[in-house]
């Protein structure tokens, strides 16, 4: 199934393009790169500068997919799992 904006949240992030539209921590507002890895709890992003390791749980992200060029808000409290275990949750719309 590809990614699209109604199941991004159940597929894999990795190469996706993410920007933080909100956080706990205001330093991190605005960060926007590559999606690197993922765990559990943090996703590593690819700046200009640098590579970031970014806490899901604190932040709301803004997804960008590469094949379809849709973008999508998500919570990153909603994508607080490992990928593995996130394909099987499901989540109320």
């Amino acid at each position: 199934m590809p990614r699209n904006a109604k199941n991004l949240a159940r597929h894999e992030l990795i190469g996706t393009i993410a920007e933080i539209v909100s956080s706990s921590n205001p330093s991190l507002e605005g960060v926007r790169g590559r999606v690197l890895d993922e765990t559990q709890n943090t996703l590593k992003i690819e700046t200009d500068k640098k590579v970031k390791t970014i806490i899901k749980s604190q932040c709301v992200f803004r997804f960008t997919i590469p094949e379809s060029g849709e973008s999508v808000l998500i919570d990153g409290r909603k994508i607080s799992a490992s990928p593995e275990d996130r394909i099987k949750k499901r989540f109320r719309r």
